[in-house]
Order: C-alpha cells, then sequence, then structure tokens
C-alpha cells in the first residue's frame, strides 16, 4: 500500500494528540494553550479540543489560576503497558550483571511458590566468590535471605495458613525452627527493606536478598547477592553490598510500577 493510501487513514486528532503529550519536557513541564497551538503551527480552537479530552482521560491537567497544561502521572501507565509487554528476565538481567559486576558476588532472582523460593535468573560471581544455585532451584523460604524477604511481604493471613502446624525443618546450627522467631524476624526485615542468612541453609554460605515491588506495592519477585562468608566482611556488606543491592531492588520496583 502506497503513503498516500496510508495517510487517508491517520488520524490527525490522535496524532496532534500524541505531538502536544510529546511538547512536555523537563525544560517545559507546563504549557499555555497559546504556546502548544504555535508550536502545531494552528489556530488555538484546534488545540483546545484534544486537551480537553486529553484532561478528561486524566493524561493532563490545567492549572485553574494560570491555565497552563501539565502532564499527570497517568502518562507513566503508557510506558509501563510497553514495560509489561517485555518479559521480566530480559529487563532484569543487566541489573543482575551490573550487581555483580560492582560486588563481584554471585546474584540471583527468585519468586514465592508456596513455602519455597524459585530461582528464575542467575548470573554467577566472579572467580572464588561463585556459589552454584541453578535455575529452578527450590530452596527452604525461611532458611534463605531470597524466601524471607519474600515471606516478609506477605500478608499476615497468608503467612499463618502456610506454617500453621507446620514444622520448620532445620538445615544448619543457625536455621530458625521456631515459628514466632521467624515471624519476629519478618517484621524486622519489612521495617529495613532487606534480609540477610548468614549460614541458616548452607555452612559457610552468606546471602542478602531486597524485595521487587509492583504498581500496588505488592512484592512479585526478589533479588539477593550470595557469597562465601569468608569473603563478606561487615564493612564489604554494608557499604558496598547492600547499598548496591538496595538500588538495584529499587530500580527494579520502578520498573514494575512502583
Amino acid at each position: 500500500m502506497s503513503e498516500e493510501k496510508n495517510d487517508r487513514y491517520l488520524s490527525n486528532s490522535l496524532v496532534r494528540g500524541l505531538e502536544i503529550l510529546k511538547m512536555f519536557n523537563g525544560d517545559m513541564p507546563t504549557l499555555s494553550l497559546s504556546e502548544i497551538a504555535n508550536k502545531l503551527n494552528v489556530s488555538r480552537t484546534t488545540p483546545y479540543r484534544i486537551l480537553f479530552t486529553l484532561q478528561s482521560l486524566g493524561y493532563i491537567r490545567q492549572d485553574e489560576l494560570s491555565k497552563r497544561y501539565e502532564l499527570t502521572p497517568k502518562v507513566l501507565e503508557l510506558g509501563f503497558t510497553y514495560l509489561n509487554t517485555m518479559p521480566f528476565l530480559d529487563l532484569a538481567r543487566p541489573y543482575l550483571e551490573d550487581l555483580r559486576d560492582e560486588t563481584g558476588l554471585s546474584t540471583h532472582i527468585g519468586i514465592l511458590e508456596g513455602n519455597e523460593v524459585t530461582y528464575i535468573a542467575r548470573v554467577p560471581g566472579k572467580g572464588v566468590t561463585t556459589v552454584n544455585v541453578t535455575v529452578g532451584s527450590r530452596l527452604p523460604a525461611h532458611a534463605t535471605a531470597l524466601g524471607k524477604v519474600l515471606l516478609a511481604f506477605q500478608k499476615e493471613e497468608t503467612l499463618t495458613k502456610m506454617f500453621t502446624g507446620k514444622e520448620l525443618k532445620s538445615y544448619t546450627g543457625k536455621t530458625k525452627t521456631q515459628l514466632l522467631a521467624l515471624e519476629k524476624e519478618l517484621k524486622e526485615i519489612k521495617e529495613k527493606g532487606y534480609s540477610t542468612s548468614n549460614e541458616e541453609f548452607e555452612n559457610g554460605i552468606f546471602s542478602v536478598a531486597a524485595p521487587i515491588l509492583n504498581r500496588q506495592g505488592h512484592i512479585t519477585a526478589a533479588i539477593n547477592i550470595v557469597a562465601p562468608v569468608s569473603v563478606c566482611t561487615g564493612d564489604f556488606i554494608e557499604e558496598t553490598v547492600i547499598p548496591a543491592l538496595l538500588k538495584r531492588s529499587e530500580q527494579l520496583s520502578s520498573f514494575s510500577g512502583y
């Protein structure tokens, strides 16, 4: 089909509406009706109808005093809709790699399935810091950093249903096997925004994890680092690992709409 025939099917109103949305930027966060008309090289009547429509749909608003228009947060939904059509792991992998490069440690993403955490992505660490947890592995949530942060952001009734009448299995001498002790730790994890597991599932292994939240503030996954305890000194964890982990947690939560 030729371009002339294609042009017959274009909606000029839609084209101009999108052009108007793209006019707003950091240098021009607000625009008047006259400014918009001049940029479109049309009379004020043409953009007025489009602006009225965009305002009715909630994508822009007009200040009652200055009469200037500005975008609303609803325009973000257009970007989030696009991002949601992309596989989450495609978006997440560069952040896992950056986290690995910054810390030198193995990085993972996991999701909660029942009372276990399933590992869905992995970037191995460098040299001796590599910890072999393969994609698809299912580990006990109560004994792992990923699992505990996933549990910490669940509703109380969900946790009650998950653990009432069930025994918390011990994997090392540091595994929490008392439900009250686990519940206390989960509350602390939610308050500080990350969890740790210091040889609770496997002797000699240390891990830190942080949540990935969606638009509603619900946890959908978690990101962590894992390393031998021999390389996890207090200063390194506090000054390098945790800030780097929380940064990627926030970035991935932002992509999820949080």
